[in-house]
C-alpha cells in the first residue's frame, strides 16, 4: 500500500586502507610521495600581505581623531 523505504547504500573506500597503499611508479612509498609533493606546492606558494600594514592604518586612526579633535574644537 505504501512504499517502503530502501536503505541508502554508500561506496566507501576508507582513505588509509592496506589496499590504497599500492607502490607508485616512483617506487615511494605513498607517505613520502605524499610529503615530497606537499613541500613541493608548499614551496610554490608566496606569503601574502594586506594592502596597508597595520602600523600604517593606526596611524591614519590617530591622524583622523587628532583631526576630528582640532575641527571640532575651531567650530564649537
Amino acid at each position: 500500500m505504501f512504499k517502503q523505504r530502501k536503505n541508502r547504500q554508500f561506496n566507501y573506500r576508507p582513505r588509509f586502507s592496506k589496499e590504497n597503499q599500492i607502490d607508485s611508479s616512483s617506487g615511494q612509498t605513498p607517505e613520502k610521495e605524499f610529503v615530497s609533493r606537499w613541500k613541493a606546492e608548499r614551496e610554490g606558494k608566496r606569503k601574502v600581505r594586506g594592502v596597508l600594514p597595520v602600523r600604517t592604518l593606526i596611524l591614519a586612526l590617530v591622524l583622523l581623531l587628532i583631526l576630528m579633535y582640532v575641527l571640532e574644537k575651531k567650530y564649537m
